[in-house]
């Protein structure tokens, strides 16, 4: 399978496994969301790998595999910067205390929200409606739609993730409204790690990062199918109304923009095509 195919393929496969989730349930719905971690952290990671090289891939997976489990770690024995929390044994094996896919699922979603980023402060710049290049947006503005980008999809998955059973916090309060049993220290955790991660992941992964092109495609797709699917699901089968809206609305930071750029793109390059993409040479 070509190098174009294959991140193409595993976004297929996790599409199909996300749409079987709601008609699931019990132990068959538990597999289907650690497949589901596994298929996603797979796809950020062999994208990364094939469109950008070794070095990146390899930062990615050090920084955010490796930071979202200390991280989650460190929330389990502390409370900090979550709040106090414990993991049910539904999503398999844990070390300490951690299920080993949780911070899978961190890298699952932050490699396709750092090329969101990347894309959103190229059109904020005022670059072509062609994706190639290197991105000269605002570093700050990209950290920061990085961060947000990638914390907002805790609006969609703790609150799902809690009414499964999978997690459970020992005090929920304050929680925002219409969100009982997750307090607003879980999400200002997110935030504020999630900005960490975009600050950090720059520098070890190397200037290959600030690049996007049509090979970025399947993420941009990823992104937003997660966003769109996920105001669906919880809205109708996973009868979740508050996520919905919430989920919907901080997501919409990114993902509205995100389309809309890709939309325009995508109409400009029918009067002027885009030229071939930059191939890089492996790191």
């Amino acid at each position: 399978m070509s190098r174009v195919r294959l991140p193409w393929a595993l976004l297929a496969v996790l599409v199909l496994a996300q749409i079987c989730y709601p008609l699931t349930g019990g132990a068959t719905r538990a597999g289907l969301t650690v497949a589901t971690v596994v298929l996603g952290w797979l796809l950020s990671v062999a994208h990364a790998l094939l469109t950008r090289g070794a070095r990146v891939a390899a930062a990615l997976v050090a920084v955010v595999t490796g930071g979202g489990f200390a991280v989650e770690a460190i929330g389990v024995a502390t409370g900090f910067p979550f709040g106090s929390y414990d993991y049910s044994g539904e999503l398999g094996p844990k070390l300490a205390g951690v299920p080993l896919i949780i911070p899978l699922a961190w890298t699952w979603m932050a490699w396709p929200a750092w090329l969101t980023a990347v894309r959103l402060t190229r059109a904020l710049k005022g670059g072509p409606s062609s994706t190639g290049g290197v991105n000269r947006g605002p570093r700050l503005t990209r950290i920061a739609l990085a961060g947000v980008g990638l914390a907002a999809w805790d609006l969609f998955l703790d609150p799902q993730m809690v009414a499964e059973g999978y997690w459970g916090w020992r005090d929920a309060s304050p929680a925002l409204p219409g969100l009982p049993g997750i307090p607003v220290s879980n999400y200002l955790g997110w935030l504020g790690f999630a900005v960490l991660l975009a600050v950090v992941l720059r520098p070890l992964a190397g200037p290959a990062v600030d690049r996007v092109d049509r090979r970025d495609a399947p993420m941009f797709a990823l992104y937003l199918w997660t966003y769109a699917s996920s105001v669906l699901a919880h809205a109708v089968f996973l009868r979740l109304p508050a996520s919905a809206v919430w989920g919907a609305v901080g997501m919409a930071v990114a993902a509205v923009p995100l389309a809309v750029v890709l939309w325009r793109g995508r109409r400009d390059r029918t009067v002027a095509p885009d030229p071939a993409p930059r191939v890089d040479a492996p790191a």
